[in-house]
């Protein structure tokens, strides 16, 4: 299996059991939390594909240039 789809695989589940837990300790029902378990991450995945297309059309091709290029210094730079 390749490494990108068992990240994306591992991920996933620690999302859904996450979203599980909190929906379940705010309800006390188990369909409710399934059912917000399911949905969010799939609201969550429209999202993100818009937020793609908004960014790639609204960075400019030099910014986003200087990003890529630009070491990772984590949150304090």
């Amino acid at each position: 299996m390749p490494t990108d789809l068992l990240k994306t695989l591992t991920y996933l589940s620690i999302h859904l059991t996450i979203g599980f837990s909190v929906a379940y300790w705010f309800t006390g029902s188990l369909s409710i939390a399934g059912g917000i378990a399911l949905i969010e991450p799939c609201i969550n995945a429209v999202a993100f594909f818009f937020h793609e297309k908004a960014w790639n059309r609204e960075v400019p091709f030099g910014l986003r240039r200087l990003i890529a290029r630009r070491p990772h210094r984590g949150l304090a730079s």
